[in-house]
């Protein structure tokens, strides 16, 4: 098992929408290094930190898991679409995506400057200055850190 952090805004999709749907798609992603952590790492059962960003507190809000094989995401193909890419085709597509499912709201928001401060969190990506990748992989022992400070 391997185990990731993804990154959401919450006035466009929030740890509260993927609990109503249960399992959604993680779509809109026009990073390639994302992109490539969906299609190529993140297998079903991975585990996922979702984090809220662009809010107040910035944090990791709750659990979920992957729950698909990487597939093409198909707002690439609609021309209507914010996300539509003219240069991709169904033969060729360039972006793909992973279903998501939701697990746990955290008792409480783990927030980033909180993570910052933890030692046990020395080398995370979300801490570094500069890291705005949607898409992370997290050590195990990171992951069952924040999971232990959302118990706190």
């Amino acid at each position: 098992m391997q185990y990731w952090l993804m990154k959401t805004e919450p006035d466009v999709f929030s740890i509260d929408d993927l609990k109503k749907g249960g399992v959604e798609p993680w779509d809109g992603i026009r990073n390639y290094q994302a992109r490539n952590y969906m299609r190529d790492q993140m297998e079903v059962g991975d585990r996922v930190l979702i984090y809220h960003s662009r809010s107040k507190p910035m944090g990791v809000v709750g659990e979920a898991e992957v729950a698909s094989a990487a597939y093409p995401d198909a707002s690439q193909f609609d021309a209507k679409s914010k996300y539509f890419d003219p240069g991709a085709t169904p033969d060729n597509p360039r972006w793909m995506l992973v279903d998501i499912k939701y697990l746990r709201h955290f008792p409480r928001v783990v927030t980033l400057a909180e993570m910052k401060a933890e030692p046990g969190l020395e080398g995370m990506l979300v801490i570094k200055r500069g890291m705005r990748l949607s898409i992370q992989p997290v050590a195990q022992s990171h992951y069952e850190t924040v999971c232990a400070l959302a118990e706190e």
